[in-house]
């Protein structure tokens, strides 16, 4: 991913409906959720929702299937993870371990910095 695409992307995640939306998408995985599901659980107006989805999907981070009448929208995984390795890339002077994602217990409900995950 080049700075094009993670700017169109991040401006597409900077608002906080369609952040939800993919955040759910994302939540749901490789099995997506129909557009009415997604509707229902974050109470969005269909005309609303669709705009949502339209932005999303020009930025290249969810894909709708036609699955009869209705449409299953899908988290790009590919784009999400692409627009992480551009945000972390050349990380920490060339130490991507300080940059590592928080060691998460879901058991104690907690998450640890890279550094207290290492120790």
């Amino acid at each position: 991913m080049e700075i094009n695409q993670a700017t169109t992307a991040l401006a597409a995640l900077g608002q906080s409906t369609r952040l939800s939306i993919f955040r759910l998408l994302v939540e749901a995985g490789p099995a997506g959720r129909m557009a009415g599901e997604i509707a229902e659980a974050l109470a969005l107006p269909g005309a609303t929702l669709s705009f949502h989805l339209k932005e999303l999907s020009a930025a290249g981070l969810v894909q709708g299937e036609s699955q009869g009448r209705y449409i299953c929208y899908r988290a790009d995984f590919g784009a999400m993870n692409g627009l992480i390795e551009f945000l972390t890339r050349n990380c920490c002077g060339g130490q991507p371990q300080q940059c590592a994602p928080a060691a998460c217990d879901p058991q104690a409900g907690s998450c640890a910095s890279p550094k207290q995950a290492q120790a």
